[in-house]
């Protein structure tokens, strides 16, 4: 383990409904332009449609500020859009919960059942 594996809490920092709101908008995404995806082991690789260029970037961005832990790797290529997701070390128990909502192309309930609104 590093330092920076020390430093960083292998948490995401959203709660409630914020929570809930972000995995219905990582869905949507997914539903409108995710083309593939690939997993190995504390790695994930996500294939976008290319028009999804400024979306892609708004998931980083939001995903960087509440999940500190985890690395994002965007390229632009031809013919899509990949995005590379790795864990580090420490998360390697919570990789496939962690990794879960960047794969789903609908939102999944929370444990109150719901998908965004009650705020659980």
């Amino acid at each position: 383990m590093t330092d920076t594996d020390d430093a960083v809490a292998i948490a995401c920092s959203l709660s409630g409904r914020d929570f809930a709101e972000r995995m219905a908008w990582i869905a949507d995404l997914n539903a409108r332009a995710l083309m593939t995806s690939r997993r190995g082991d504390l790695r994930l690789e996500l294939d976008y449609a290319r028009e999804a260029l400024a979306d892609v970037r708004q998931m980083v961005a939001q995903e960087q500020s509440c999940c500190a832990f985890l690395r994002f790797e965007l390229s632009v290529r031809t013919d899509a859009v990949r995005l590379a997701i790795t864990a580090p070390e420490a998360a390697r128990e919570a990789a496939e919960l962690v990794f879960g909502p960047f794969q789903e192309k609908t939102p999944q309930p929370a444990p109150c059942g719901c998908v965004g609104g009650c705020g659980a």
